[in-house]
């Protein structure tokens, strides 16, 4: 990073905060906003929304990822920003990290930034503006690198009275996915690349048209409203564009997305409003008007539709649970709607991204059926988005223990099985525990609600399963024993027998990282590097590939996470001693060529169902 340059923030009111640059060093003025999310600024920065805005990021560290390379999807769209510049006028954070660390990372924000002028501030007490801001309203402000010589008010040229959508706006229309259907007509007053994503992935086609483009219902299947910067009211020609469709005797079905929730609000007759301080940033609550369901989403908003001023045949389809605004509406009877968030949710939550499947079932069957938006956006919200947010929750787990522990070994399994029951009790699901060491805290009375002091074989599993009926069975928390017991089950076809289901990793996935053959597939097939290896199946496939290979090799036995018999062998004899004891626990044998005296580092990475991702911790194993 280059040497630091000292520079301002300025507030209209008259407020200066001193700080240091990175980036670009140019003044800039905008207005002045925050978003509060963790993650994303390469998303935020170039979301169009932010044009002509100071945006202030509350996260601590900013920039420790750094910026990935403009790598693009198979439809030519870049897979890690949201258009193909930063809009943002500037930015704000508490403390800027200039040595990211990510495998994705390809420069620094400092110098992205720098790129493509754009000036940043950091050294700012964030939470004490945020703070200010939320108190006092949205402000205009400047960054300088010289304090004028007159503090008090500062005259700074409002962006929201510009029309902020023709800057954003591309200049004639393009066409994603040619052949795809249904056609897709979206105006592009600041649209996001993953707006477009949506619809691809469900294969329509997408005509993208500039904000004031003269929309023809003959053209298009289906209307498409995109966000934007700034006050609505600037946007005349597209809320006129609106109306005519609106007038058109061909009804054909519309959907808008924030700025574009506001121009349908407009072209019907509402009133929008600015907000004190806008709603921008993730996992902002939204109750569904029908259900009641409050939903998590992102936003990026200052301006409002005042649902007070809805005509007739409209309805209030979303509420913001925080300052109870406006965040959606529908049609009664037409196939119309309109929400504030993003239910695209790059980034942030993905919880409502099916309304893409709402508006694209309205186009599919506009001329079939005389379903209303608000009849199937409730329908959807009420059955199909609660199964796929929230699976019935197993009401009984079979948890497969640790088994017995010699002295000396390391009690994680124990400790880990453990940690599940007290888990399994918090969600209210009664466990079964099979497990034949009375030693272990987990077979402790009162812990589990039921513990069958068994041996960890699949014919005594079978009979707990066809006794208790689980609805569910952990096999990770018992180590190797739990491990090749369930891939014996799923063999068998216990778990299918008795309608059991294998929760958390799949049985494919523990089976693929047990039999080391086909884990070098698989990781060669993701074009990870791996160590030449070779499958062996007896002492003389071993010696043989091992001959091919070259001493000294690694001899490693599968379905043994504790490295039954495994070890290195640096001449034949050695390996034919390795190998007899590791065939003797195993089935198969995979010889590796020797990475001794190479690094080792590793991660431990924690996944959820939603592909969210956490690196608990990583460490260097070191050869003694």
């Amino acid at each position: 990073m280059d040497q630091p340059v000292p520079c301002f923030l300025l507030l209209e009111d008259g407020t200066a905060l001193k700080g240091t640059s990175f980036g670009a060093t140019n003044s800039t003025s905008g207005e002045v906003v925050f978003q509060t999310g963790m993650v994303g600024y390469p998303e935020s920065l170039t979301d169009p929304s932010y044009n002509k805005q100071i945006l202030i990021l509350t996260y601590p560290i900013i920039g420790n990822y750094g910026v990935p390379d403009k790598i693009c999807d198979e439809n030519g769209i870049p897979c890690f920003f949201e258009s193909s510049k930063i809009w943002a006028a500037g930015l704000v954070v508490g403390e800027y990290c200039d040595y990211p660390s990510h495998w994705r990372n390809q420069e620094t924000l400092s110098q992205w930034m720098k790129r493509e002028n754009i000036p940043g501030i950091q050294g700012i007490d964030t939470r004490a503006l945020v703070k200010k801001i939320r108190e006092k309203g949205s402000c205009l402000g400047k960054i300088v690198y010289e304090l004028p010589l007159q503090t008090g008010k500062l005259a700074i040229d409002n962006p929201n009275l510009q029309n902020l959508v023709q800057e954003v706006s591309i200049s004639k229309p393009i066409t994603y996915n040619k052949n795809g259907y249904p056609k897709i007509c979206a105006v592009d007053c600041g649209l996001k690349y993953n707006q477009i994503r949506c619809f691809l992935k469900r294969g329509a086609r997408v005509d993208v048209v500039p904000w004031n483009y003269k929309l023809d219902t003959n053209e298009y299947d289906g209307l498409f409203l995109s966000n934007g910067p700034g006050d609505p009211v600037m946007c005349k020609t597209t809320i006129e564009n609106i109306k005519n469709v609106l007038n058109s005797p061909k009804i054909k079905p519309i959907f808008g997305i924030c700025l574009g929730h506001q121009l349908l609000a407009a072209a019907i007759g509402c009133k929008t409003y600015k907000m004190r301080y806008g709603n921008r940033g993730h996992n902002q609550p939204c109750i569904h008007e029908k259900t009641g369901r409050c939903f998590m989403t992102s936003q990026n908003h200052g301006y409002a539709v005042d649902a007070f001023t809805l005509p007739e045949h409209w309805e209030t389809l979303f509420t913001n649970a925080n300052d109870k605004s406006n965040e959606g509406i529908v049609h009664a009877k037409l196939p119309y709607f309109s929400v504030q968030f993003h239910p695209e949710h790059t980034a942030g939550p993905e919880d409502l991204e099916s309304l893409f499947d709402v508006f694209l079932d309205l186009v599919k069957n506009a001329d079939t059926s005389n379903i209303s938006a608000k009849e199937l956006v409730n329908t959807k919200l009420k059955y199909i988005n609660y199964k796929q947010l929230h699976p019935e929750k197993p009401k009984k787990v079979l948890l497969i223990g640790s088994g017995g522990l010699s002295i000396g070994q390391a009690g994680e399994f124990d400790y880990s099985g453990s940690q599940a029951i007290k888990a399994l009790r918090e969600e209210n699901i009664k466990s079964v525990l099979i497990n034949p060491n009375i030693a272990t805290v987990q077979t402790s009375k009162g812990l589990a609600d039921k513990v069958y002091f068994l041996p960890l074989v699949a014919e005594y599993v079978e009979q707990v399963i066809k006794v208790e009926r689980p609805d569910g069975v952990l096999l990770t928390f018992g180590g190797q024993t739990g491990l090749n017991c369930g891939i014996e089950l799923e063999k068998k076809g216990v778990f299918k027998k008795y309608n059991v289901k294998v929760l958390g990793t799949p049985i494919q996935s523990i089976i693929d990282t047990e039999d080391r053959k086909i884990f070098s597939e698989e990781i060669n097939a993701v074009g990870e590097k791996v160590a030449p290896s070779i499958a062996a199946h007896s002492v003389k496939e071993a010696l043989e590939a091992a001959e091919q290979l070259g001493y000294p090799v690694m001899a490693r036995a599968a379905f043994s996470l504790g490295g039954l018999g495994s070890g290195f062998a640096n001449s034949e004899e050695e390996l034919t001693v390795l190998a007899t004891r590791a065939l003797a626990h195993s089935a198969q044998l995979i010889v590796d060529k020797s990475l001794k005296g190479w690094k080792e580092v590793e991660y431990e990475v924690v996944r959820d169902a939603y592909d969210n991702c956490i690196t608990v911790c990583n460490m260097e194993n070191v050869d003694p």
